[in-house]
C-alpha cells in the first residue's frame, strides 16, 4: 500500500495537524502490519516546495496536453499523485478553507484533466472535466485543525472544495477544534488522549472504515468551550480592557485558573496562592462554586501557597517533570492547606502536579477510574481492599481464642470467602497469602496444635509479611492506599511511596511485637478475649495512619 502524504502547512513539520496526521498514520502502519503487509509512505511538505500559482493559460490542456508550461516543483507532485494508493491532505484551516501555498497546489492540478465538458453525478456542480488517468481505487483522506473551539459549522468551504475534486462522500475527513492546544505542553494529557483516538482511526480506516465510537471521540470537545476560549483570549498575553502586555507569570496563572474544574468545589472557597521566586511575582487563584478568578493584588487570604520558580512549575505543568519529584527534591514548598495538592487533578485539567491521573469525567463532571476499553466503552477499573486481606486474619485471632475447633472451621469459611471477592475487588499477592497462612495455622489447630503456639506464631507471620515489604519495590500499604491517589499511578510518585514505607514498617513492627505478649496472656484468664484486646493497638495505630497520611507530606511539602 502506497501512502502520500501533502502537509500543507506552512508551518511544516512544527504544524499541530500534522501531529494529529503522524498519529493517524501510526494507526494506518500498525494494523497493515498486524495484517502482515507494508506500507510505503512518502511526504510532502508544500512549504518546502517551489509550487507557482496557476497563470490560468491552458497550456496543459491545448499547447502541451497533460504538461505545466511552468517548470516547478509540480511535476513531481503530479507523480507523487498518481503513485500513491491514498493520498492524506494534512493542513490547518486557513479563512475558512486551506492555507494558500497548498491553494496553488490544488489550483496547479489542472494538467490532471482533460478539457471537455462531462456530467458526472458523483461530482457537486453542473459539470466536470474527465480525468487523463485511471484514478479508480484510490482514497483520499482529509485531515484539518481549527482555531476555534469545534470544527463544526466551519468547513463549509474545505468540504465543497473536496466534494468538488473527490466527489460527495467519496473522501474520509478528520476536523478538530482547538488546534492550537497541540502545542500546549500543559493540556499533553488531554491531547494525547485524543492523538490516541486519531490514531485508533488510522487502524480502523484501514480496516474498512472508522467506526462510530472512535468518530465520537474526534467529535468530542477538547475541552469545554467557555474554557478553551477564555484560554485562548489570554495567550495573547495582553489585557482585553486597556491592551496592556501581562507579564509571563501572570499569563501562565490565568491559564492555569482556567482549568480549574468548579465541579470539584467542596462547599468552601479556596484560595490558591502562587509565589514564583525567580520572577519575585505573586497571584491568587480564588476558586468557588461559580468558577475561578485571578486576584492579582494579593488581597485574598490564601488557603495554600506554593513558593516555586515559575520554570519548575511549568516544566510540571508541561509534564516534563513530576510534581511529586520535584516535591521530595524540594524544587517548590507548599504552606497551608496540603490537601489541596492531593486533590489537584480533580481541581485542575491537566496543568499542576504532575501526576498522570487517570479516568475520565461522568456526567456530573466528577472524575471516574476506568479500565480496558471493551467494545468502545470504558468499564470500571477493579481496585484493591484491605479487607479482603484482612478478613482471614480477624477470623482467626477473634474466634479461635473463643473456641478452637469453632473458631479454626469460621477462619476456613474466610478463606473460601476470599476468592469470591475477586469478582469485584483487584486481587493482590497478599490477599493470596493471608488466605493460605490462615488455612494453614487453622488445621494445624485442627490437627491438635496448642492454641497457645499457633495464634503467636499468626501474629509473627502477619508481622513477617508486613516488615519484608518494606524492602521490596513496593511496600504493602501502598497496594491498598493507591485506591484513593489515582490508582497505580500513586506507585511513580516517591512522597507517596515514602510514607507508605514508613506507615508498612510501623504496622510489621506493631506485629512483630504482639506474639510476645499475646503468648503470656494466652496462658491467663482473659486468653478467650486475646482477640478483642489485640485490636486495641491496632485501631490505635489506625488513626495514627489517617494523621501520619497527611502530617508528613505537608511536613516534606513545607521544606521541613
Amino acid at each position: 500500500m502506497k501512502i502520500l502524504v501533502i502537509n500543507g502547512s506552512p508551518k511544516g513539520s512544527r504544524s499541530n495537524t500534522y501531529k494529529l496526521t503522524r498519529a493517524f498514520l501510526a494507526g494506518m502502519k500498525e494494523s497493515t502490519e498486524a495484517a502482515g503487509g507494508t506500507l510505503e509512505v512518502e511526504e510532502i511538505q508544500v512549504n518546502q516546495k517551489e509550487i507557482h500559482p496557476c497563470l490560468g493559460c491552458f497550456s496543459c490542456w491545448n499547447k502541451t496536453p497533460g504538461a505545466c508550461c511552468i517548470q516547478d516543483d509540480m511535476q513531481e507532485v503530479i507523480r507523487r499523485l498518481l503513485w500513491a494508493d491514498i493520498t492524506i491532505w494534512s493542513f490547518p484551516l486557513y479563512y475558512f478553507t486551506v492555507p494558500g501555498g497548498l491553494k496553488n497546489l490544488i489550483d496547479r492540478q489542472l494538467p490532471m484533466v482533460q478539457p471537455f465538458m462531462v456530467e458526472n453525478e458523483a461530482q457537486t456542480g453542473s459539470g466536470s472535466h474527465p480525468s487523463r488517468y485511471d484514478m479508480s481505487g484510490k482514497k483520499t483522506v482529509v485531515i484539518s485543525t481549527c482555531g476555534f473551539y469545534t470544527a463544526e459549522g466551519n468547513y463549509d468551504g474545505v468540504c465543497s472544495l473536496f466534494d468538488h475534486i473527490c466527489g460527495k462522500d467519496c473522501y474520509t475527513t478528520v476536523f478538530c477544534g482547538q488546534g492550537e492546544l497541540f502545542r500546549v505542553p500543559d493540556v499533553s494529557r488531554r491531547t494525547d488522549e485524543y492523538l490516541g483516538y486519531v490514531r485508533e482511526a488510522g487502524k480502523e480506516y484501514m480496516a474498512g472504515e472508522i467506526l462510530p465510537e472512535t468518530r465520537a471521540q474526534l467529535n468530542r470537545l477538547l475541552y469545554p468551550r467557555e474554557i478553551f476560549e477564555s484560554w485562548a483570549d489570554m495567550s495573547w498575553g495582553i489585557e482585553k480592557t486597556n491592551g496592556e502586555k501581562e507579564s509571563d507569570a501572570l499569563i501562565f496563572t490565568r491559564e492555569m485558573a482556567v482549568l480549574y474544574r468548579k465541579e470539584s468545589y467542596s462547599g468552601k472557597e479556596q484560595v490558591l496562592e502562587m509565589y514564583y521566586t525567580d520572577v519575585d511575582e505573586c497571584y491568587q487563584i480564588v476558586m468557588g462554586k461559580e468558577g475561578s478568578r485571578v486576584v492579582t493584588d494579593g488581597s485574598a487570604a490564601a488557603t495554600t501557597r506554593i513558593e516555586t520558580p515559575l520554570s519548575v512549575w511549568r516544566s510540571i505543568a508541561a509534564g516534563e517533570i513530576r510534581g511529586d519529584e520535584a516535591l521530595m527534591k524540594q524544587l517548590y514548598r507548599v504552606k497551608g492547606d496540603f490537601n489541596l495538592l492531593l486533590r489537584w487533578d480533580d481541581c485542575f485539567m491537566g496543568v499542576g502536579s504532575g501526576s498522570d491521573g487517570d479516568g475520565q469525567k461522568t456526567k456530573d463532571g466528577s472524575r471516574e477510574k476506568t479500565g480496558e476499553k471493551a467494545g468502545g466503552i470504558h468499564v470500571p477499573a477493579k481496585e484493591t481492599n484491605m479487607n479482603i486481606m484482612l478478613i482471614p486474619w480477624m477470623a482467626f485471632w477473634i474466634f479461635v481464642g473463643i473456641s478452637s475447633d469453632i473458631g479454626s472451621f469460621i477462619s476456613i469459611g474466610a478463606c473460601e470467602l476470599v476468592p469470591l471477592l475477586f469478582y469485584q475487588n483487584k486481587k493482590t499477592l497478599y490477599d493470596v497469602l493471608s488466605a493460605a497462612f490462615v488455612s494453614g495455622f487453622a488445621m494445624a489447630v485442627l490437627s491438635g496444635v496448642s492454641v497457645r503456639v499457633i495464634l503467636p506464631l499468626s501474629y509473627l507471620a502477619f508481622g513477617v509479611m508486613w516488615t519484608v515489604t518494606c524492602f521490596g519495590k513496593i511496600p504493602l500499604t501502598a497496594h491498598y492506599s493507591m485506591n484513593g491517589y489515582h490508582g497505580e499511578d500513586a506507585l511513580r510518585n516517591p512522597l507517596f511511596m515514602k510514607t507508605n514505607r514508613i506507615l508498612t514498617l510501623m504496622w510489621g513492627v506493631l506485629y512483630l511485637l504482639t506474639p510476645i505478649w499475646t503468648y503470656f496472656l494466652m496462658g491467663t484468664g482473659i486468653k478467650s478475649y486475646i482477640g478483642a484486646v489485640n485490636s486495641i493497638l491496632p485501631i490505635l495505630m489506625g488513626v495514627f495512619t489517617v494523621w501520619f497520611q497527611k502530617w508528613y507530606p505537608a511536613k516534606i511539602a513545607g521544606g521541613k
